[in-house]
């Protein structure tokens, strides 16, 4: 529930009170006594779902070309009028399907609200960056999700989506800018503290060594489902704004959807591998495109609109452009994880396949030690180069294997770009003396 107060202009108390009354609102009249163009005071408790048409109704009489309206969170109110009139407005928003959504001046003000001023903007993602960069280096999931909480990402993408369904060009262009600002940034931030690390050799690592770390390595190739948790944050992100209820624990939820795949992205750039966190870096781009898509659809849907009238063919005509474009983008990228996800598939069958086949061809007292292959290409890998080690007693010669394996190899690995023909791949075998100990 809400309470407004309205600051009536001389010679529109009669037409405001009207408005009431036929509303049935109760209402109270306070003298204006500060020598301006003001008449009266007036104050009245509103359902959430009653502010807006409520406020159109006022609008109706010229009450906002000369005065000013407050409208704030109410705790309680005790009134019978006051009960009849919020099952009405429940009633009829039952049969409008938008359930118990705040007024679009409630949803512009926070929107505007969430969508932080530039330096506390840019020293908190930089920070959320680094800290995501630490927990990832240090294959820390508490770490991780510690630099969800800090980051600020959620006001932007939802000040660009109200922006554009009301028609508030700078509101959503502002949202915009940020985005990109904190997507640049975060990636930045993320390489400059990568870089550090391993220039003090905090981090004695290789590339390789690296990206085999947990926490990084799930993120180097990310398939469709990982654009499921862009799509439910960003109708989360809308629905909270829309419903005025908290939305801090969404912001974590689109936190993590940006923050640690942007951190990878910083780290292969530190490590001179900016090719192999391609992956990463179109998994961010899906994110924050679906992230905007979403809240746009939910918000128009939920019955927001430009503040005039004849403003709202625009409004939609803008929303629908913007809607097709980050559809088509996202449709262009979202093809892109579902190659990245059929390629995971692809080369773990693959190095299923080749170990098995590797086994059954070494005898009893050898040993598969380990299969290291290498893989090139993109989207679609492909293995290039496959080491195989075997173990073997030292007291006997190395098990003559080596071509058998190399021929089995070959043949399982898939096809590069699903070309046919056999795929040119570099088999090595080595052997390696191994003791057994007894009992």
């Amino acid at each position: 529930m809400r309470l407004v107060q309205v600051m009536v202009p001389t010679g529109k108390r009669e037409a405001v009170l009207d408005v009431l009354n036929d509303e049935d609102v109760d209402y109270a009249v306070s003298d204006e006594t500060s020598g301006r163009d003001y008449a009266a005071v007036v104050t009245f408790p509103l359902p959430t779902a009653a502010v807006e048409p409520t406020l159109e109704k006022l609008r109706g009489v010229g009450i906002e070309r000369d005065a000013y309206t407050v409208v704030v969170q109410a705790e309680t109110v005790v009134s019978e009028r006051f009960e009849a009139l919020e099952e009405r407005y429940e009633s009829e928003e039952e049969e409008n399907g938008n359930g118990d959504r705040i007024a679009r001046e409630e949803l512009v003000a926070r929107a505007d609200e969430m969508a932080p001023t530039v330096r506390p903007y840019v020293l908190m993602t930089a920070v959320s960056a680094v800290v995501a960069t630490a927990g990832l280096l240090l294959d820390s999931p508490a770490v991780v999700v510690g630099s969800m909480v800090i980051a600020p990402l959620i006001g932007p993408a939802m000040a660009a989506s109200v922006g554009t369904v009301v028609d508030d060009s700078e509101l959503a262009l502002r949202g915009v800018k940020l985005q990109a600002l904190g997507a640049v940034l975060a990636v930045g931030a993320a390489a400059l503290f990568a870089v550090l690390v391993r220039v003090t050799n905090v981090v004695p690592l290789t590339a390789e060594e690296v990206f085999a770390i947990g926490e990084v390595r799930e993120r180097l190739a990310p398939d469709v489902l990982s654009l499921v948790i862009a799509l439910g944050a960003g109708a989360a992100g809308a629905v909270s704004l829309a419903s005025g209820v908290s939305s801090a624990l969404v912001g974590v939820m689109i936190a993590a959807a940006l923050v640690p795949p942007t951190a990878v992205v910083g780290i292969g750039i530190a490590w001179g591998e900016p090719q192999s966190v391609i992956g990463s870096a179109v998994l961010v781009l899906v994110n924050i495109l679906a992230i905007n898509l979403v809240a746009l659809v939910v918000l128009w849907r939920m019955g927001y609109r430009p503040k005039l009238w004849f403003r709202e063919d625009e409004a939609r005509s803008a929303t629908i452009k913007r809607v097709a474009a980050l559809a088509a983008v996202l449709l262009l990228l979202t093809s892109l994880l579902g190659a990245f996800t059929y390629s995971s598939y692809r080369t773990a069958d693959f190095e299923s396949d080749a170990t098995a086949a590797i086994e059954s061809e070494l005898p009893p007292e050898a040993t598969l030690l380990n299969l290291d292959v290498t893989y090139e290409g993109f989207p679609l890998q492909t293995p290039q180069t496959v080491v195989v080690t075997v173990g073997y007693p030292p007291s006997s010669s190395p098990p003559p294997v080596a071509e058998r394996i190399r021929d089995r190899v070959s043949a399982l690995a898939p096809e590069p770009l699903g070309l046919f023909g056999e795929a040119d791949v570099r088999v090595e075998v080595r052997y390696v003396g191994v003791e057994r100990a007894n009992g």
